[in-house]
C-alpha cells in the first residue's frame, strides 16, 4: 500500500467543546480537520446534563481559536462573568461553532470510531512506522468505512464508561441485578427524572463535584416534595478533603457548591456515611441494601452512582501508547494529574509534551487524557489542544510555550492526609493544618492554594511548591516524589 501525495487530514474524534476546540486550531493553522462524532448532534457527551450549571464563568468555558473564528462570523460572546448551563454551552457556543463554514463541512455525525492503526502495519511492525499515515476505520449506518490521516486526536470523552460503584474497581455484587434503579452521572431530578426520585429513598454514591450537584438537587426536591430521602456514601473517613477551598476557590461557585453541601450534612438534610467501601447490593422487601463488608445501610428505592468515569481504549490496540499504570494517562502527565501523588486541586497547564505517545501525531486530549483521574477543567483541554495542534503543525515553540493560567482551587489535599506517610513527611492528621506542610489554606483573595504556596508565589514561582516559574517551558515536566507541598 502506499500513501496519497494529497495532504492528508487532522481526525479528531469527538465534536464536543474539546474536539471543536481543536478542529478551530486545526483550521487555523492551515491544516484540514475531519471531525468524527458518534451522536446525531454537537456534544452528545454534554446533552445528557444539560441542566447543570457549570462552576465555570463563560470566560473559562471558551477556547481562543473557536471564538476567534465565531466573531469573524459576527457572533457576539455571552456575558464572560455568568455561569452557563450544558445546555446553554452548547445552544450559545458550540452549535453556533459547529454551523461555521470554516467547519461545517468537516464534520461527520452518526460516525462512530471502531478501530485505529498505521496504514499496513498492526502494532508489532517498526518498519517505516513513523512515515506510514494513520487508519482510521469508521462504523456508520451499519456501513463499514476507513480514512486515512496524518494526525489522530481523541476528543472521545469517557461519559460512556462509567466507573461501576464497587470500591474493588469492579461492578459490586448484586450490581448488574439492580441496574434499573441506578443512574450512573447526573440525573435531571428536578427536571426529566423528578418522577423517578419524588418521595423515595435514594443512595448517592461517590465523592467527587457530581455528587455535589446530584446532592443539592435532591435536597431542593426533599423541600418540595416531603418524603423524598437522602443517604451519601463516601469511601473517604471524613469530608475534610472533598468540600473544596470555600472562599479561596478562585473559581467561586465551585467553592460554594461545596459549602453547600457541608450545609447539608450539617443540617441532617443529608445522612452521611463515610468509610464506606460499598461491595454488595442486595434485594429486600424493602428495597436495595448497599453493604460495606458487615456495615449496611438502610434499604433506599434509587441509587445514583457519581463514581466518576474511566477511558475506553479498545479501539486503541493498534496504537503503541505510553500509559500509566495506575492513572491510565500519558505517562508524563500521570505525575501532574494522580490524586494519590500531587498535593493540590490545580493542575499545572500542559500540553503536547506530556500528552504524547510512542506513535508520534497520536494524542488523547480532554477528559479521557485524565484516565481515571477526576476534576477536568474544560480550559485545561483548550491548552491542550493547542499546544497539540502546534506540534503537529511542527512548530514546538509554540506547542512547549504555556499560554494559560489556571485558576486556583484553594485547597491543599494533603493538608487533610491522615495517612502513616502524610504524618511521617510533616503533614498533621484529621485537617489540622502544619506549618511543616502546607500550613492551612492560603488567605482569602491570595491567588495561591495554601499558605506555602502563596509564599512561593511572593517568590515568583507557582504551582503548589513546585518552584517552577510561569515562563520555564512546560515540557520540562518530570515526575516529583510524594509529598507534602511540592
Amino acid at each position: 500500500m502506499t500513501t496519497p501525495a494529497a495532504p492528508l487530514p487532522v481526525v479528531i474524534i469527538g465534536a464536543g467543546p474539546i474536539g471543536l476546540a481543536a478542529a478551530a486550531h486545526v483550521r487555523e493553522r492551515g491544516l484540514t480537520p475531519l471531525v468524527f462524532e458518534a451522536g446525531a448532534q454537537v456534544a452528545a457527551g454534554i446533552r445528557r446534563w444539560a441542566h447543570v450549571r457549570l462552576f465555570s464563568p463563560w470566560e473559562y468555558a471558551i477556547d481562543k481559536a473557536a471564538e476567534r473564528l465565531l466573531r469573524a462570523h459576527g457572533w457576539e460572546s455571552p456575558d464572560p462573568t455568568a455561569f452557563p448551563t450544558g445546555g446553554e454551552l452548547i445552544a450559545r457556543y458550540l452549535e453556533p461553532l459547529a454551523e461555521t463554514p470554516e467547519l461545517a463541512p468537516h464534520i461527520r455525525f452518526g460516525a462512530r470510531v471502531g478501530g485505529i492503526s498505521r496504514l499496513g502495519r498492526d502494532r508489532m511492525k517498526s518498519v517505516e512506522r513513523e512515515s506510514a499515515p494513520f487508519l482510521v476505520r469508521i462504523e456508520q449506518a451499519d456501513e463499514e468505512s476507513e480514512v486515512l490521516a496524518q494526525a489522530v486526536i481523541d476528543a472521545s470523552g469517557t461519559i460512556d464508561s462509567p466507573n461501576p460503584l464497587g470500591a474493588s474497581g469492579l461492578a459490586a455484587i448484586g450490581e448488574r441485578a439492580a441496574r434499573g434503579q441506578i443512574f450512573y452521572g447526573i440525573p435531571d431530578v428536578l427536571g426529566r427524572e423528578r418522577a423517578r426520585y419524588a418521595q423515595r429513598r435514594v443512595l448517592v454514591v461517590g465523592s467527587g463535584h457530581s455528587a455535589f450537584n446530584v446532592l443539592t438537587d435532591l435536597a431542593r426536591l426533599e423541600r418540595e416534595e416531603p418524603g423524598t430521602s437522602i443517604q451519601w456514601a463516601i469511601r473517604r473517613a471524613s469530608l475534610a478533603r472533598l468540600l473544596g477551598g470555600g472562599e479561596n476557590d478562585q473559581l467561586k461557585e465551585r467553592g460554594k457548591l461545596g459549602q453547600r453541601v457541608r450545609a447539608l450534612v450539617e443540617s441532617g438534610a443529608v445522612e452521611i456515611a463515610t468509610d464506606f467501601h460499598l461491595d454488595r447490593l442486595t434485594r429486600s422487601e424493602a428495597g436495595w441494601i448497599a453493604h460495606s463488608g458487615n456495615r449496611t445501610l438502610a434499604p433506599v428505592d434509587e441509587i445514583v452512582a457519581t463514581t466518576g468515569f474511566r477511558p475506553d481504549l479498545s479501539t486503541l490496540d493498534e496504537i503503541r501508547l505510553d500509559l500509566d499504570a495506575a492513572t491510565q494517562s500519558p505517562s508524563a502527565l500521570a505525575p501532574l494529574i494522580d490524586p494519590n501523588l500531587h498535593s493540590c486541586g490545580t493542575v499545572r497547564p500542559h500540553g503536547a509534551q506530556e500528552l504524547k505517545h510512542a506513535d508520534a501525531n497520536f494524542y488523547i486530549v480532554g477528559m479521557k487524557s485524565y484516565g481515571r483521574a477526576p476534576t477536568f477543567l474544560m480550559l485545561t483541554g483548550y491548552e491542550q489542544v493547542r499546544s497539540v495542534v502546534a506540534a503537529i503543525a511542527g512548530d514546538w515553540t509554540a506547542a512547549r510555550r504555556v499560554e494559560l493560567v489556571l485558576p486556583e482551587t484553594g485547597v491543599c489535599n494533603t493538608q487533610f492526609d491522615d495517612s502513616p506517610a502524610a504524618s511521617a513527611s510533616g503533614c498533621t492528621p484529621a485537617g489540622v493544618a502544619s506549618a511543616a506542610c502546607c500550613g492551612g489554606p492560603a488567605p482569602a483573595g491570595v491567588e495561591a492554594c495554601c499558605v506555602k504556596d502563596a509564599e512561593l508565589k511572593a517568590a515568583g514561582a507557582t504551582g503548589c511548591g513546585s518552584g517552577v516559574r510561569a515562563a520555564d517551558s512546560i515540557a520540562t515536566t518530570a515526575p516529583r516524589a510524594a509529598s507534602c507541598c511540592r
